[in-house]
């Protein structure tokens, strides 16, 4: 819980009254290794933070599944438009790793909302840390190769070749495991 308020505190001072109210309707989810945190066709209950651990998002598909994102420790992980429209989710979020979670309810996140002066403030910083990876991901797709998304993804968390299958890789940046492995030779020359 440490890792949330140093998260916080990073952005905005958070007194403690304010992190009291906070943190007491914070509760601890320990998961496995591919365990859903959320699976489509539920509604998202939830807001998320990764004490350690990966995940992927991903599109359930019949022939193979599109992975469009990761989220990794100390960051936010939700489905997060099925978490404001309480409608079901349209993609899953599974577990890479073993994860520890700091999860918040859409009830509770509102009752903090409300009780707190900083309220607000923790639900826009949330909220702003998601909107900035979905943003990053699609500039990525639109200005970039797929060499250079397989670049960047491993400048940015060095922890992937170990963490994530090659196969959710080259889902993510869009080609299929063969030309994956292409890429990874031509680099490593």
């Amino acid at each position: 819980m440490n890792n949330i308020r140093a998260y916080f505190n990073q952005l905005v001072n958070i007194n403690d009254t304010d992190w009291e109210i906070f943190s007491s309707k914070l509760v601890k989810n320990e998961l496995g290794k591919k365990d859903f945190i959320l699976e489509a066709g539920q509604i998202e209950h939830n807001l998320s933070f990764i004490e350690s651990g990966s995940v992927r998002l991903y599109i359930p598909k019949e022939d193979k599944d599109v992975t469009f994102g990761f989220c990794f420790e100390n960051q936010f992980v939700s489905a997060y438009d099925s978490f404001l429209t309480r409608m079901p989710c349209s993609y899953s979020i599974q577990t890479l790793t073993n994860v520890i979670l700091w999860q918040i309810s859409y009830e509770d996140l509102q009752k903090v909302y409300a009780k707190s002066q900083i309220g607000n403030t923790i639900g826009r910083l949330a909220a702003e840390s998601l909107f900035l990876i979905k943003s990053q991901r699609e500039q990525s797709l639109l200005n970039e190769t797929a060499e250079e998304r397989y670049l960047s993804l491993f400048q940015q968390r060095p922890k992937l070749i170990i963490e994530i299958p090659l196969k959710y890789l080259a889902s993510y940046i869009g080609v299929t495991p063969q030309a994956l492995s292409r890429i990874r030779k031509r680099i490593t020359r």
